[in-house]
């Protein structure tokens, strides 16, 4: 038998004494790790525990192994969200399979409790678009998965979002860039492999009656289809109008249902390339998220809205300072720059129609109804100015003040 295990080679030796000599299915119970279902597969895996550390094994074709323990390697060394690669076990007696040896990912959670536990939070929805938002940036860096499913991933919170790593890599093919025919040939199958995921589901009594697995599946298609044209649409912003514009690509992908993990603005003759890593968030992380950086607590829905106006703001600070910007710092200057002034700006007389929240949220509305009229950002200043005078005091007085209908 030999062994090949990446550093550090410490980690891999506490392996060594395992059955390796022995089928996978005939390891002794001894040696496993009873963890809970991750999924179908078409290889023997099993786990096993070393020096407090978890391991997965997978019983597999020595060139498929090999070629995996090569893919996922570069992709881990790439960034890219996946299984951390340990080792493969080549020349086992008796003709056996190689198996490859991942590391277990950590506080990850199989979709089938995803979807059937009634402890989590998170719709099916949600789920399906962690999927895609992987199969996308794995399409962005030139992979061709061939085999994307549910059971070949493995979901992860991140921070308050969801996040989807790949675990089976042995169909994996890498290329400069992707054609359609190849990304298209990736989506159906997809789309077949969801469904018939979620269909045993269904059999099984596990998934909730008001999803249709059909239905559910289908809608990978047109998820994937609308997130790729909105992460690859090419958009060039001019100077002086970068938090307009970066205010409305962040709003366009909201309103697909993904959040912005990351906006970068890179420079380049008259203006910017923008760039946008999407993910996907849990219910209530825009509230958490926000208060964590400024201290306002406001809803689900204005805390979105507001990130979204803090992170054009911070993308917009790092274009014209040249440098990086932390979060912290964004968050302190927003507030104190962009936030409060707008607040402070209401007239008495119309202070408590709105919370200051929505009121925020409804003049950063109000800018982009105006920029998109003008063909230009018209500021923040002259929405607030437009907006107090033309909406939040036609708004009336008896139905938005607090206190307004107790006697005088």
């Amino acid at each position: 038998m030999r062994f090949l295990f990446r550093p550090p080679a410490t980690e891999g030796a506490t392996l060594l004494a395992l059955p390796w000599e022995l089928p996978l299915a005939d390891w002794d119970d001894e040696w496993l790790l009873d963890v809970p279902s991750r999924g179908l597969s078409r290889h023997v895996v099993r786990f096993v525990a070393a020096e407090g550390r978890v391991y997965a094994l997978k019983e597999i074709d020595e060139r498929l192994a090999r070629h995996e323990y090569a893919v996922l390697g570069d992709l881990e060394a790439e960034g890219m969200p996946t299984v951390s690669v340990l080792g493969i076990c080549v020349d086992r007696p008796g003709d056996l399979p190689a198996i490859l040896v991942t590391r277990f990912l950590e506080y990850s959670l199989p979709y089938r409790f995803l979807f059937s536990g009634p402890r989590t939070d998170h719709s099916a929805e949600q789920l399906v678009d962690t999927l895609v938002v992987l199969l996308v940036r794995l399409h962005l860096a030139g992979v061709f998965w061939g085999d994307c499913s549910l059971s070949n991933t493995l979901i992860r919170p991140d921070a308050g979002a969801l996040t989807a790593h790949l675990v089976d890599a042995e169909t994996v093919e890498r290329h400069p860039r992707l054609t359609d025919g190849q990304r298209g040939y990736d989506v159906d199958l997809a789309v077949d492999r969801v469904g018939a995921e979620l269909m045993d589901l269904e059999f099984g009594g596990l998934l909730p009656r008001t999803i249709d697995p059909v239905e559910l599946a289908v809608s990978v298609r047109h998820r994937y289809e609308a997130l790729w044209g909105e992460v690859t649409a090419h958009e060039t912003v001019g100077r002086g109008e970068q938090r307009w514009r970066v205010a409305a690509r962040l709003q366009r992908l909201g309103d697909l249902g993904f959040d912005a993990g990351e906006v970068e603005l890179v420079g380049g003759g008259d203006g910017f390339d923008l760039r946008v890593q999407p993910r996907v968030a849990l219910p209530g992380a825009h509230r958490h998220e926000l208060f964590r950086l400024t201290g306002l607590e406001v809803s689900e829905n204005q805390a979105r809205r507001l990130l979204g106006d803090l992170r054009s703001y911070r993308a917009y600070l790092e274009s014209v300072e040249g440098g990086p910007v932390s979060e912290a710092m964004a968050g302190h200057r927003w507030v104190t720059e962009k936030y409060l002034p707008v607040v402070d700006a209401v007239p008495a007389h119309l202070r408590g129609r709105l919370e200051p929240a929505e009121v925020f949220h409804q003049i950063l509305e109000h800018r982009w109804f105006l920029s998109e009229a003008a063909g230009a950002d018209v500021g923040t200043t002259v929405a607030a100015a437009s907006y107090l005078d033309t909406v939040l005091a036609a708004r009336p007085v008896e139905l938005t003040t607090p206190g307004a209908l107790l006697p005088r």
